[in-house]
């Protein structure tokens, strides 16, 4: 029997499952918008899940890996809150009057240095990486292949486009701010310098070199220390919450890159790092005021909604790729 139909199904049910999944941890599991507000992924979904889907496949049809997935990652986040937001050079995003750029203020940018690296980790790690972790390792066979056709990477991307364009417009009906061209320019030249990177790092793949690497259990709870310590550092540290952050995000980049290149690190290595990400991201929900939908109980109800259902996702991940494990040492 053809195996091809199926894989094909496989895809597919990948696809739109991370195309879905890369919205409701960015903003909903993380606590910044209520239940309540489950409309919103009528726009969320083209805009985080497309840019996800197309960081995925560019990565995958060009036989690159995580490195490649980061740094696009990264440049992701730099369109979103630099040209999507503007949120990077909004004194006052969205008039909510939460000085995001008062800690650690770059005058000659109009940046904060706090609210920069802290958001771009948040899109970096949670937005885009940890989506797609999670999804590749409920498809073990098709971890590392293409999941669209030439039509369906080009969906996802006028999808993509038009998420973006439609968060763009609401962001300025809220509060008519544009940033310099100065800033845009800025913005656009590190997009452009971090995409070229990203198509010319190589791999950490190959054959193993000899070291050791921590278990899956070990490795997702340094994540979830990491992670939670990242959304825990408080802004009013100034240039202090600024370089815990770097240090940590670097630390960790550091770390995996060396482990990744260890003979014996798996996809469970992979999933465990996101699934640690990821509880760091539920827990924090309900500490979290949501900047849209209320604090009620209706919204911490949905708090542990987005929690269970990110366990057993998590447990699903867990089980098919465990499964493939077995059936690849058999």
């Amino acid at each position: 029997m053809d195996p091809t139909p199926a894989k094909s199904k496989q895809s597919v049910l990948a696809a739109i499952g991370l195309f879905f999944l890369a919205p409701l941890v960015a903003e909903f599991l993380l606590g910044n918008l209520s239940i309540t507000m489950l409309p919103a992924l009528v726009v969320l979904a083209p805009s985080y899940g497309g840019g996800a889907l197309l960081i995925r496949e560019l990565a995958r049809r060009s036989g690159r890996g995580w490195p490649t997935v980061v740094l696009l990652a990264l440049a992701y986040g730099i369109l979103e809150e630099g040209f999507t937001t503007q949120s990077l050079f909004n004194p006052n995003y969205l008039s909510l009057n939460m000085h995001l750029l008062q800690s650690a203020y770059i005058p000659a940018l109009g940046i904060g240095g706090w609210w920069t690296v802290f958001v771009l980790a948040l899109h970096t790690v949670w937005s885009i990486s940890v989506p797609i972790a999670l999804v590749e390792a409920t498809v073990p066979e098709r971890a590392t292949t293409p999941w669209l056709g030439r039509p369906g990477l080009w969906v996802a991307a006028v999808l993509f486009v038009l998420g973006s364009a439609a968060v763009t417009l609401g962001s300025y009906r809220q509060d008519h701010f544009v940033s310099s061209t100065a800033q845009f320019i800025a913005a656009a030249a590190a997009i452009a310098l971090l995409v070229f990177a990203a198509f010319s790092v190589s791999n950490p793949g190959g054959p193993g070199s000899f070291g050791l690497i921590p278990n899956p259990w070990l490795a997702g709870a340094l994540a979830l220390v990491c992670g939670s310590a990242i959304l825990m550092i408080p802004p009013r540290w100034g240039w202090g919450a600024v370089g815990a952050i770097l240090l940590i995000e670097l630390g960790m980049a550091a770390a995996v890159l060396i482990w990744a290149k260890r003979g014996g690190w798996s996809l469970r290595h992979k999933l465990a790092l996101a699934s640690g990400a990821t509880l760091a991201y539920a827990w924090h929900s309900f500490t979290e005021p949501p900047v849209a939908g209320g604090t009620g109980v209706v919204t911490r109800a949905g708090n542990a909604v987005f929690t269970l259902g990110a366990l057993a996702l998590i447990g699903f991940a867990a089980k098919r790729s465990s499964a493939a494990m077995g059936d690849a040492a058999d």
